[in-house]
């Protein structure tokens, strides 16, 4: 009688880099958009549905790490979410362009 191995999943760590994990992902990802969200993102089932992105698709352990692993809340299936990423964005860039750190 022989054990099977278990199963171990490709997630994405903090610095974007592949790594094994025996835990599924919780969120979803694209890797070319640089999007992430629910496993159960109307707009991420749809694609796949379609045979769009399945090659581009990257999983997550959490939302942390995804962020600081540079990829920003999907729209559509966390809005609230991209509503204050995209906020956050807009004033670190107003910021920056206040103190000379990027052009007007």
């Amino acid at each position: 009688m022989s054990e099977r191995a278990p199963r171990l999943y490709t997630l994405i760590d903090a610095t974007g880099r592949p790594y094994r994990s025996p835990t599924p992902g919780r969120f979803g990802g694209h890797h070319r958009g640089r999007i992430y969200g629910r496993l159960d993102c109307p707009s991420a089932l749809r694609a796949l549905a379609h045979g769009h992105y399945r090659s581009h698709r990257v999983f997550f352990a959490d939302e942390v790490t995804a962020l600081s692993a540079g990829y920003r809340p999907c729209a559509v299936c966390m809005q609230d979410r991209y509503v204050a990423w995209k906020a956050a964005q807009r004033s670190d860039g107003e910021s920056k362009e206040r103190t000379g750190e990027i052009g007007p």
